[in-house]
């Protein structure tokens, strides 16, 4: 749709094409808005490599009930780009998170976050911000299982050595060479079911990527990150960081995890109820690590009543 957000009515807030936001945090992000401006407000957090579109199905099977808040995180889609791998270390992008509810003026929202968007939820939920009602995670691990599996289970360590990949100073040179159609196919596509995903939609994820900057912001949140990945083999102590004992969650957790993500294993969910005082967990037998467009009414049936505090 073309309409503008602002131009329409309290209470009738449209799907939009999105306009960029000006935050406190130094950055403009694109974001996309979708259902009623007096309906109790969501902020959905992607991950990588996407942008707001990981949302594209499943907010108008939400959009009769919420406000939906979708923005491109900084370094994706059409928001900013710093280039500093600084600019992407955790308390700048939470604080992006909270720039933005100041800047559409609300007091009390929820937070949804699939992958990366999901580290942001846990990260902001365990701040102990009351401004935040609840947290839905979508294929997200909590950051200290994540930690932990990654030195004692050797398929995840497996799993996860794309991200010693992704951090080589010299990997944006390696997609370069191959181009960004065959990064798509090698480090996209394996993980999707591709039956989802259109030649247009296909073109609009390399179109975001080959923008100048774009994959080296991206491939920043891996760099900025103080996430320990061994490679395989090798014994190693879990990091005093990760040891440091987080604060448990104290508003209501709520995740959805497809069972069929071969990025982060079902390990995951293991010792889950005990990150937080009131966590639920809703599996998707046979749905993948992109659970919200692979099954987007699977992921709305779970998120809709727990988001509506039902």
């Amino acid at each position: 749709m073309d309409s503008d957000p602002g131009e329409a009515e309290h209470g009738e807030l449209p799907v939009s094409d999105g306009r960029p936001i000006a935050l406190g945090t130094g950055v403009s992000l694109f974001v996309a808005e979708a259902g009623r401006a007096d309906a109790p407000p969501v902020i959905l957090l992607h991950g990588f490599p996407e942008s707001h579109r990981t949302w594209r199905d499943l907010a108008p099977l939400l959009a009769d009930d919420l406000w939906l808040i979708m923005p491109d995180q900084r370094g994706f889609g059409a928001s900013d780009k710093p280039q500093e791998v600084e600019a992407y270390q955790s308390d700048k992008l939470i604080a992006d998170l909270f720039a933005l509810a100041d800047a559409l003026g609300l007091e009390r929202f929820a937070v949804v976050g699939h992958d990366w968007g999901g580290a942001i939820a846990w990260a902001a939920a365990m701040s102990g911000d009351p401004r935040i009602e609840r947290v839905g995670i979508v294929n997200s691990p909590h950051p200290w299982l994540f930690q932990k599996s990654l030195i004692e289970d050797e398929k995840q360590r497996a799993a996860s050595q794309y991200i010693r990949a992704f951090r080589e100073p010299g990997f944006e040179k390696f997609v370069e060479g191959i181009g960004f159609e065959a990064f798509f196919d090698k480090s996209f596509a394996p993980h999707v079911d591709m039956t989802r995903v259109s030649a247009e939609e296909r073109q609009r994820y390399i179109d975001d990527w080959s923008q100048p900057g774009a994959l080296t912001a991206m491939l920043n949140w891996y760099r900025a990150s103080k996430l320990v990945v061994p490679p395989p083999g090798i014994t190693v102590p879990i990091p005093d960081a990760a040891i440091a004992a987080l604060p448990k969650v104290k508003v209501p957790v709520r995740v959805v995890w497809g069972l069929g993500d071969t990025a982060l294993k079902p390990v995951q969910l293991e010792g889950i109820g005990e990150v937080g005082d009131d966590v639920t967990v809703h599996p998707l037998p046979g749905v993948g690590h992109f659970a919200p467009w692979e099954a987007p009414e699977a992921v709305a049936d779970a998120l809709r009543p727990f988001l509506l505090g039902r």
